[in-house]
């Protein structure tokens, strides 16, 4: 039989896809076996270069931080282990002379109990009151002339003297303080008083220098300290409210009537039994755990700085001997904190490795100080981090890192938590790359497919001849 002949004329010749007749061609074993190794070739080479084209890396560049901002958002939340929130202090020094001491602008404090749970809320963007002092028209030594009315009592006489006495307002003082040097007279007229009105209180003093282990046992944490007791038990919270004589008065007074009302009540019980009117509020005295969570941010200068989280007062001398800053870091960042993130930021960080996001290596980390006149200092080197390829989607953050060391005071010095921040001039882009456009996966496909044709139709028509060879 004649093959078919082109009937297009000299248009056919300039086909590149000629068709062999099919009663030329013949079907081998060889040609199968290769045909499916070809098949599932193509097919692993297809997929790989499908999985290429859908995945990405993240690269990280380095260069010169060109963040414009003057200022940066610091966040934190921190729980101080044995320090009243009454002495909480937040400090901000910079290279540029900013000094802005006990800051109270977006900041919340808590009172802690023993086991480390929120007891009580202590104010949030509140300065702490200064107490009001009494001005007398005469002097301690004049006031001495007609007898000394507040009994001064050392360490062997202290425990003796509470537990003869059912209540007993006691003053613990430090010399140098100068709260207490103004407290002074108001103290001998308030024991004058209660002399003259026969209440049944002893007022005294105890010198913390003098006693300074006997403070220590009373956990003395500022002077002047008031504290209440009654029958040999200390009445907490101290007393912190005007140090006049009419409030001390009034405060003494309202102590002799709640206990007054509290023996009646035990004494009508006796006699009438279950039908006794119900039981009055006791004396004050909650339990006052030393220990305050506080949180909030600060808008800091882009220069090297720190924070510093010490025990000050406005109405106390705080007792150095007395003063732990241990405390445990629950959260420490900076920029913009989590919460206040769109969905779409936590997205585009949810793909990001854990080695490109330490915006918070501190966090849930404590810093214990076993002796006192010690405290940690924290020394944070800041990089901004800019996420994205284009300028329209970049997010911005702040990673950072930190070195710790607990460093040592003299016996006079209050200690302080100190946080040292200094941003780096450099900043780091993290962005994703090989992202191939459609034409260069196409492109790449065809090469892929096309080559593995050519390459298995090579590898076919050799074998064939030495098959056919050996045959003949």
């Amino acid at each position: 039989m004649n093959a078919p002949r082109n009937h297009n004329g000299g248009f056919g010749s300039v086909d590149f896809f000629r068709r062999i007749p099919a009663d030329l061609t013949e079907a081998t074993s060889l040609g199968s076996t290769m045909s499916l190794c070809a098949i599932l070739l193509m097919s692993l080479l297809f997929c790989s270069e499908l999985i290429a084209f859908l995945s990405t890396d993240l690269t990280t560049d380095v260069a010169i931080d060109v963040n414009s901002a003057n200022t940066v958002r610091l966040n934190f939340n921190v729980t101080f282990l044995d320090l009243h929130c009454d002495y909480v202090s937040i400090d901000v020094l910079d290279s540029l002379g900013t000094n802005r001491q006990n800051i109270t602008k977006n900041v919340e404090k808590w009172q802690m109990d023993e086991d480390g749970v929120k007891r009580q809320f202590s104010g949030r963007n509140r300065e702490t009151r200064e107490v009001r002092h009494e001005e007398h028209d005469q002097t301690l030594d004049e006031m001495h002339e007609d007898g000394v009315h507040v009994k001064a009592l050392t360490a062997d006489e202290f425990d003796t003297h509470i537990a003869s006495n059912d209540m007993v307002f006691v003053n613990f003082f430090a010399p140098w303080c100068i709260w207490c040097q103004r407290l002074h007279p108001t103290w001998e007229k308030f024991a004058e008083n209660v002399l003259e009105k026969e209440m049944p209180i002893s007022v005294v003093n105890v010198d913390c220098v003098a006693n300074a282990e006997l403070c220590q046992k009373q956990r003395v944490q500022a002077f002047p300290t008031l504290r209440w007791f009654h029958i040999g038990e200390a009445q907490m919270p101290d007393y912190k409210m005007d140090r006049t004589v009419n409030q001390l008065v009034s405060y003494a007074t309202r102590k002799l009537e709640l206990d007054e009302k509290l023996k009646n009540w035990e004494t009508e019980k006796k006699e009438m039994g279950a039908a006794a009117p119900a039981k009055p509020r006791a004396l004050q005295n909650r339990p006052e755990h030393p220990g305050c969570q506080i949180s909030g941010y600060l808008m800091v200068n882009r220069v090297p700085g720190n924070f510093h989280i010490e025990a000050n007062s406005v109405n106390h001398n705080l007792n150095a001997a007395m003063t732990n800053l241990s405390h445990v870091v629950n959260h420490l960042s900076f920029g913009e904190p989590e919460a206040r993130q769109s969905r779409k930021i936590k997205k585009m960080l949810a793909g990001v490795p854990p080695e490109y996001k330490q915006f918070n290596p501190m966090d849930g980390i404590s810093y214990v100080s076993d002796k006192f006149h010690r405290a940690h200092h924290h020394y944070l080197k800041i990089v901004s981090t800019h996420f994205g390829s284009s300028k329209k989607d970049e997010l911005v953050k702040y990673q950072f890192l930190q070195q710790s060391q607990e460093v040592s005071y003299d016996e006079l010095s209050v200690p302080e938590a100190r946080f040292s921040y200094d941003l780096s001039p450099m900043s780091v882009t993290v962005k994703r790359t090989n992202q191939k456009s459609w034409y260069d996966f196409l492109t790449s496909l065809f090469a892929l497919i096309g080559g593995t044709f050519t390459t298995i139709g090579i590898i076919d028509g050799t074998l064939y001849k030495v098959f056919k060879s050996k045959k003949l």
